[in-house]
């Protein structure tokens, strides 16, 4: 047995242009109205969270690289540094971006960290 449905031209026409409606609004949604997948979403939310917990830690770092043991002198071998990243390296060797409950430094809260103290030797 077949089943076919005939539709009439005029409910045919609305069908299509329901349907084109759809990808159009969906285009426009997506390209223009700031529409994300989940997947963006979720990416968009974890990179939030990751500056916002840089942004908490970071003067943690620095409060534990001023209250260190010769506090002048790791001071004096990071303005040495030329390059930023070289900066974020010496502020992880130094364990100053560990913190309390951690086994590795967090490279971003090192960056961050390199980039205050740097900004309070200007």
């Amino acid at each position: 047995m077949t089943f076919s449905m005939k539709l009439t031209p005029k409910i045919e026409a609305i069908f299509w242009g329901a349907i084109g409606g759809a990808a159009g609004l969906a285009f426009v949604g997506f390209a223009f109205g700031g529409w994300v997948t989940g997947g963006k979403a979720a990416e968009m939310a974890r990179q939030q969270t990751d500056k916002a917990v840089v942004a908490a830690l970071a003067p943690i770092c620095v409060d534990k690289f001023r209250h260190s043991k010769d506090v002048e002198a790791n001071t004096g071998k990071l303005n040495a540094i030329s390059y930023s990243w070289e900066k974020g390296t010496y502020i992880s060797k130094g364990g100053w971006a560990t913190l309390p409950g951690g086994d590795e430094p967090n490279s971003g809260v090192a960056q961050a960290c390199a980039e205050m103290l740097s900004n309070l030797a200007k």
